[in-house]
């Protein structure tokens, strides 16, 4: 017995060292760094001004009020009377069209599909009852034994093949205009999706973007916050701020999205395209008529999906241009300086004072004075 508590003791004595090298060694703590405050040095006057917080948009500087009112600019009252641009209840076929591609798109489904449509449903139906009638076991105890007809295999094929080539063509016609490029005088408007709001950028106009929420009940918001009326638009339609655009002026309207895939749609102006993120997608669009349209993202994006209402209101190009301006935006063209006149013979042209802040930016640096006769 002793011998064998020795020998234990031996082996644990022997295992130790092991067991120890095995084992990972502590890391040294790291040495702790005094921080030593930085210099303190003087910024101009202009620098130590407060930033704008960060991610807000442009127009977000703009005087808001109740109404979404702006200086010299009122939004649009909704057409609630012949419901222009909205549903309407009980309504079984497509909304009136406001762009020439709607018109001519519902010319198709009136004028060629619903007529095609019903003929071969009637035709279809009535073949049905006759073979019912005529040919049921009672009335018709010995059957046919015919297997072909020349004549009926014939039409069968041929008037298939011209009802298809009468869609065709319209159908075809259709798909070439609404994807034709916008021309160059079109204005831009891209249109990002957001989960869950659009924001609506105006590269032409200086690049400022307006955000639009959709506008809560009276009963959902705090005391003093905006809140959805008649004059914005019908329940769970209605934005904060619209997107603004030029009635009978082509458009260029750009999707794209910040998170996953949206889906910019306007039912009465027979346009839809998806905003898919890291793409930039592009299609023309001429607004007939001033009013206000409204539309909805239709792609699954989340949980707030169907609370993120689009607003499209088309104004007269002149109401247009003073909305721009109360944003802070310019026209096109409206920031141009003035062409210098010609100089006569025997006098010098003044050179063109730089604005301050421009002296040492290259880009905006004024041109050197031209030598004098």
């Amino acid at each position: 017995m002793n011998m064998l508590k020795k020998i234990l003791v031996i082996v644990a004595v022997l295992t130790t060292p092991t067991l120890a090298m095995a084992q990972p060694a502590n890391p040294a703590p790291a040495p702790v760094a005094k921080e030593v405050a930085a210099p303190v040095v003087a910024m101009p006057a202009a620098a130590t001004a407060t930033p704008a917080t960060e991610g807000a948009p442009a127009a977000a500087a703009a005087p808001k009020s109740m109404d979404g009112s702006l200086p010299g600019y009122t939004p649009m009252r909704p057409d609630y009377k012949n419901s222009v641009g909205m549903p309407k209840a009980k309504e079984v076929d497509f909304q009136e069209q406001f762009s020439d591609n709607g018109q001519y798109a519902k010319w198709i489904n009136n004028a060629v599909l619903l007529p095609i449509i019903t003929v071969i449903s009637i035709f279809v139906l009535g073949l049905l009852l006759w073979v019912v009638l005529r040919f049921n076991r009672r009335v018709n105890p010995v059957p046919s034994k015919t297997t072909h007809n020349t004549f009926i295999e014939v039409v069968w094929t041929l008037v298939p093949v011209l009802i298809l080539l009468g869609i065709a063509y319209p159908s075809l016609d259709l798909l070439a205009k609404q994807f034709k490029p916008a021309p160059a005088n079109a204005v831009t408007i891209k249109a990002t999706g957001y989960q869950w709001y659009w924001g609506y950028t105006y590269p032409d106009h200086g690049g400022f973007e307006v955000v639009s929420n959709m506008l809560k009940e009276k009963e959902d918001v705090a005391k003093g916050e905006r809140f959805r009326t008649d004059n914005d638009g019908p329940k769970l339609m209605a934005a904060d701020n619209r997107m603004v655009v030029p009635a009978g002026v082509p458009l260029r309207i750009q999707t794209t999205a910040a998170d996953v895939i949206h889906a910019f749609a306007v039912p009465s102006l027979w346009f839809k395209l998806d905003a898919v993120p890291g793409r930039l997608n592009e299609k023309s669009l001429t607004i007939t008529k001033p009013g206000v349209y409204f539309g909805q993202c239709s792609e699954l994006c989340g949980a707030r999906h169907a609370f993120m209402p689009l607003v499209v209101e088309a104004l007269p190009p002149a109401q247009f241009e003073a909305w721009v301006k109360a944003q802070g935006g310019t026209m096109p063209g409206a920031d141009k300086p003035a062409p210098a006149a010609a100089a006569a013979p025997g006098q010098s042209v003044a050179a063109p004072v730089a604005p301050a802040g421009t002296a040492n930016n290259p880009d905006t640096a004024a041109a050197p004075a031209a030598p004098t006769k």
